[in-house]
């Protein structure tokens, strides 16, 4: 059985760090995997994504900001959340997909899991200003 869990989520004020985890069991067979996030009253939004090869796409809203990478070896995701803004509130999700779809614009092309994939419970993450 396929489990994510993500860790990390906290209080911080503006301007601050934190750095998410998101530990995988029971699945090896990453093709793609990321975080999402929902805030109240929104639609959850992808903010980064990598693939198997190690490409890594992210949201225009914070890039230059956050950074996505993976351990293979202990099967864990990670998000380091730089600068954080009082926007960046929200509850944030791992996903991972063996069968992600990959989609391309002009900014380039990234992988997405699906919504019927592997989710985690998710992981509050809150800044004030």
């Amino acid at each position: 059985q396929v489990q994510l869990v993500e860790s990390g989520g906290g209080s911080v004020q503006a301007g601050g760090s934190l750095s998410l985890s998101c530990a995988a069991s029971g699945y090896h067979g990453r093709h793609c995997w990321g975080w999402f996030r929902q805030a109240p009253g929104k639609e959850r939004e992808r903010v980064a994504t990598i693939n198997i090869g190690g490409g890594t796409s992210y949201a225009d809203s914070v890039k230059g900001r956050f950074t996505i990478s993976q351990d293979n070896a202990k099967n864990t995701l990670y998000l380091q959340m730089n600068s954080l803004k009082p926007e960046d509130t929200a509850m944030y999700y791992c996903a991972a997909d063996p069968l992600a779809p990959t989609y391309c614009s002009s900014g380039g092309c990234y992988c997405s899991p699906r919504q019927d994939s592997y989710w985690g419970q998710g992981t509050q993450v809150t800044v004030s200003s």
